[in-house]
């Protein structure tokens, strides 16, 4: 039998694509853009200054091992740089995990509200995708077991989650380590960790340096201030390191990306100043916006989930289209299952003064 036309492997047209947060508005309204996590402080000036000195050797290829970036991670965090793998943000290393570990007849689990990008990789490479319900919007560990089948491959947990911003504990992430069957890979997806603040928090480097089958991500788009660039880290037993550098592209990651990754990195200062802006506007804005009668899921990362009215005239929808018309871009967050939900940035002071005023007004009955 001859097929009319190309088709796409068994899966694939099961996706829907991946839409990310809006960054601009009608002509003439300059935007406060609140709805992608971005840090308000940019890169550390040392990373835009690698970024800069990049131009000098744009007609080379770019060191395809990622030596120097790779060394500057391990030096940071005391790792050994043989088992961390770069790649195009933190997005990439996710989709080569899967590309390695998922096929047909396949199964992976992710939480309720889990990172959208879960389920369309784990459908790309033809497995299924199992959903775990939370508890009160946090990881539910039992959930996620209950759900082990013996077509289990991976585990995809996001700690702290986007867009809840809540997290679980160490000693719930080991607990549920020790639980899955050692031939399911557990991925912990730590985008958000360099903003958690808890004594029980840990992202995931003692469990990789402790266990074969365990994978942490990071990356570099968020409180380093280069999503622009696109770079990630994971850091991964031996064998799962080897099996990511047979398949990743051989120049994955650019020479600015590298350079200014590194120095980034290094750049401790500029971290900690960006740790302490979120800390502090953290609860400043939530605590502005539950004072309007709004509930705030409480939060650990650089943003917040606020939850609004179904129905009347203070609804998540109309608060999206009256913080626009005062030129203040959020996230709605209807496709990860929280259609009365609108998640926003921590952004600099005026910005979170700003939408904290615009609120109060929306509630007030400005709108």
């Amino acid at each position: 039998m001859t097929l009319a036309a190309p088709q796409p492997k068994p899966g694939i047209l099961e996706i829907d694509p991946y839409v990310p947060g809006e960054s601009s508005l009608p002509a003439g309204i300059k935007p406060i853009k609140l709805s992608s996590n971005e840090t308000p402080f940019g890169p550390s000036p040392k990373a835009v200054e690698a970024y800069r000195a990049a131009d000098a050797a744009l007609e080379r290829y770019p060191d395809g091992a990622a030596t120097k970036l790779r060394e500057a991670i391990a030096r940071r965090y005391g790792l050994n740089p043989a088992r961390i793998i770069c790649g195009a943000g933190s997005d990439e290393l996710l989709t080569m995990l899967a590309h390695a570990y998922l096929g047909e007849g396949d199964e992976a689990i992710y939480t309720q509200h889990g990172f959208l990008l879960y389920r369309i990789i784990i459908l790309a490479n033809g497995a299924t995708p199992v959903v775990a319900p939370e508890t009160g919007l946090r990881t539910d560990i039992d959930a996620i077991l209950n759900r082990v089948t013996e077509r289990t491959k991976m585990v995809f947990l996001a700690n702290p989650n986007n867009p809840t911003g809540t997290y679980v504990s160490f000693d719930e992430i080991r607990s549920l380590r020790a639980q899955l069957p050692p031939h399911v890979l557990l991925v912990l997806d730590a985008a958000y960790a360099e903003y958690v603040r808890r004594n029980d928090y840990e992202a995931g480097i003692e469990l990789v340096a402790t266990t074969h089958n365990t994978v942490m991500t990071r990356t570099f788009s968020k409180i380093h201030g280069l999503a622009g660039l696109r770079i990630g880290w994971a850091y991964c037993p031996e064998a799962v390191a080897d099996v990511l550098n047979r398949i990743r592209g051989p120049f994955n990651l650019s020479v600015p990306s590298l350079l200014a990754g590194a120095a980034a990195i290094e750049d401790s200062a500029h971290e900690e100043m960006s740790v302490a802006h979120n800390e502090k506007w953290l609860a400043w804005l939530s605590g502005e916006i539950a004072a309007l009668g709004l509930k705030v899921t409480p939060s650990v990362a650089n943003f917040i989930l606020v939850h609004f009215p179904n129905e009347g005239a203070r609804t998540a929808n109309e608060a999206d289209r009256y913080l626009k018309q005062r030129g203040i871009i959020v996230r709605k967050v209807a496709s990860y299952g929280f259609p009365d939900c609108l998640r926003i940035t921590i952004g600099s002071v005026d910005d979170n003064r700003a939408v904290a005023a615009a609120l109060t007004d929306f509630m007030a009955g400005s709108a």
